[in-house]
């Protein structure tokens, strides 16, 4: 990544920058002007995303006032101030009186008083022909009637005692204190009427319905009526709560300039943890393409409303990146891809939780379920995890909205991820990057090219055929794309056929009575020129067949910088000039990725493995120690992609597959009665 030009890294993000920073909302406030009972001045209003139509503030009060009247309101009885009272009037100074007194009030005290009309509308306690009575820790419905009212008690005192007394009762019990001493017993508990009426209260939809996506909300020259002004002022509210921007100009730029750059530096991150490789090669501009299709629709389709996102197949995004990544690379990337979805809508947070277990999940399992009508199936898990992750928002009421709606919404989203996976393909061209379906047919021995390779020279065909079976091998042991390593082994000399007879394995070729070979009669150099060649051509074929990037890769490193040994070393016995070494040297490039290091590896191995002397597992391990230990000398792995605990993995696959392709064999005895 060092010697990546920097404008190639940077372009690429400035790119995503601007394009999610334009995608933010824009506007600073509802682009029209309108006023009840004026002519609509601008064209004909179509409803962009679906809203619902919110109730004025006159119409929330009148059923708040509706509510609050239905509202049974609840008193506390207070014994404490009947039993002072009751006690008071027993003291009094009336004579013969008294016990009469007393005795009314008692009777009036155990019905309970309750403040007269005006007081109870001052205290703010609401007029109801039922209330709760609440007494010896219970609360009794009982009507209202039953209470005596402060004014109705002193009449039903004078009336009861009036009829059989000659004495001006009224100026009496003024001037004894009888009537100070009826008060409200019965007191309005204003705490417990308000928790009741705030139940009520919620219960009070704001909405009045809904308007439909693309559903006409005010015509060219229609005038603006009540009906009309409410459902303008309900799209105002929405579109400047989920797409536009009430605030300040100044500091929307900033926070959109702030997300975008976030969302920006969460992309480089995830590669850069991931798979920094990728930096340099064509898989780069197709992760932003990527990225960036799933941040426009997320951003772009989000201001129609959540309902219209729940179409989108966002898990399509993981399987466009598992197409060409390995599972650990794809996670950090695909999260990132998701994250615009935060931004989207209201309802973001939840979308983004959920597309991103469908596609972790889709990652880990499509690979099983790519083929044929096993599409459907992945398709059928997605949408499962999906409604599963909804429903479960649902049950705890962060979302709302027609479930059933939703699930359809979900489920078709969920086939069109597989529908467009096909998608895959056409990136595959533009990008020059191979997928694992185009591994498999490169693989395919019946290939032209391979063909060709195997009638011009077939001991290179097998040659290929065995480091193909024995890189096979090792990338299982250390986590490689078997397929990827499959396909570098078998074209990794594919331009030998350009010269067969350069080298030893092809010999076959000659005829029987053809004693001289090729290099007889070249110099050192020749030679080495020679059989260096074929890293070239094979490179210039490759790219005349149109093969992908990753397979020429292969060819250009397979034997890096390395030195064409015999020849050098036959050089200096001649007499040659050590300077000259890099004459002999391979102009290709040292292997990078953890893949073009085993490639080498198996290749030179299984080119130099008929040397070994010995059938003996020390003899396969010194052999295979010496190999690794020379491209680490000659400085091969300096650039490499791979840990010490990995090449030591690499190294014990290698020595138990040369032990078990070249185990000794029993030799049977001949059967005497075959003998001729």
């Amino acid at each position: 990544m060092k010697s990546l030009p920097r404008l190639k890294l940077i372009l690429p993000l400035l790119l995503v920058f601007a394009a999610v920073f334009v995608s933010l909302p824009r506007s600073s406030k509802f682009p029209y002007d309108y006023r009840r009972g004026q002519e609509w001045k601008y064209e004909t209003l179509f409803a962009e995303f679906e809203f619902p139509i919110y109730k004025t503030a006159d119409q929330m009060r009148a059923e708040r006032e509706t509510a609050a009247v239905e509202v049974i309101p609840y008193y506390k009885y207070s014994e404490e101030i009947a039993n002072k009272n009751i006690s008071a009037a027993e003291a009094l100074d009336l004579g013969s009186l008294r016990g009469a007194v007393a005795s009314e009030i008692r009777l009036i005290y155990e019905k309970g008083v309750i403040a007269d009309t005006d007081e109870r509308g001052n205290d703010g306690a609401p007029l109801s022909d039922v209330i709760y009575l609440q007494r010896d820790k219970r609360a009794y419905k009982v009507p209202s009637t039953e209470v005596y009212l402060k004014s109705d008690a002193k009449a039903k005192l004078l009336a009861d005692l009036g009829a059989a007394s000659d004495v001006n009762l009224d100026s009496l019990f003024r001037v004894s204190g009888v009537y100070d001493i009826i008060v409200p017993n019965v007191l309005y508990d204003a705490q417990t009427t308000s928790l009741v009426n705030e139940d009520a209260d919620r219960i009070i939809s704001p909405t009045s319905g809904y308007v439909s996506a693309g559903q006409v909300i005010v015509s060219k020259g229609e005038i603006v009526t009540q009906e009309i002004e409410q459902m303008l002022d309900s799209y105002k509210k929405e579109f400047e709560s989920n797409v536009g921007y009430a605030g300040s100009p100044a500091l929307m730029f900033s926070g959109n300039f702030i997300i975008a750059a976030a969302l920006t530096l969460m992309l480089y991150l995830a590669i850069f943890f991931s798979c920094p490789v990728v930096f340099a090669d064509s898989r780069y501009p197709y992760i932003v393409v990527v990225y960036l299709i799933a941040a426009l629709s997320a951003l772009l389709l989000g201001r129609a409303g959540a309902s219209v996102l729940y179409f989108v197949p966002f898990t399509l995004a993981a399987l466009m990146l598992q197409a060409f990544m390995e599972p650990r690379e794809i996670a950090p990337v695909y999260v990132a891809s998701m994250m615009p979805l935060l931004f989207a809508s209201s309802r973001g947070a939840v979308m983004f939780v959920m597309y991103v277990l469908a596609g972790l999940v889709m990652i880990l399992i499509f690979r099983r379920f790519q083929r044929g009508w096993k599409q459907f199936v992945a398709a059928v898990i997605t949408f499962a995890i999906l409604a599963c992750v909804y429903l479960g928002f649902r049950a705890a009421d962060v979302v709302s909205g027609s479930v059933w709606g939703v699930l359809i919404a979900l489920f078709a989203g969920s086939l069109l991820t597989v529908a467009g996976y096909p998608l895959v393909y056409l990136f595959e061209r533009i990008f020059n990057l191979v997928s694992n379906s185009r591994l498999t047919e490169l693989c395919d021995t019946s290939n032209p090219l391979i063909r060709t390779l195997e009638q011009k020279a077939p001991g290179t065909f097998q040659h290929s055929l065995q480091v193909m079976n024995m890189a096979d091998a090792v990338a299982r042991a250390v986590n490689i794309n078997p397929d990827l390593i499959r396909a570098g082994a078998l074209y990794h000399d594919i331009g030998k056929v350009n010269n067969p007879l350069c080298f030893v394995e092809n010999e076959s070729l000659l005829n029987k009575d053809e004693e001289h070979k090729y290099h007889s009669g070249l110099t050192p150099l020749q030679s080495a020129h020679d059989i260096k060649r074929h890293v070239d051509d094979g490179i210039e074929i490759a790219q005349k067949h149109h093969m992908p990037q990753v397979i020429i890769d292969f060819i250009a490193t397979h034997h890096g910088t390395t030195i064409v040994r015999y020849f050098y070393n036959k050089f200096l016995k001649e007499g040659g000039d050590p300077v000259l070494v890099g004459e002999f040297r391979y102009t290709g490039h040292k292997p990078v990725t953890k893949a073009q290091i085993v490639l080498m590896l198996c290749d030179s191995i299984e080119a130099a493995s008929r040397t070994v002397k010995e059938n003996t597992p020390k003899a396969y391990s010194d052999f295979v120690e010496s190999i690794v230990a020379g491209k680490m000398d000659e400085g091969q792995f300096d650039n490499a992609d791979i840990t010490i605990s990995e090449l030591n993995t690499v190294k014990e696959t290698l020595k138990q597959y040369l032990a078990q392709l070249n185990h000794e064999r029993i030799a049977y005895p001949k059967n005497k009665s075959n003998k001729k």
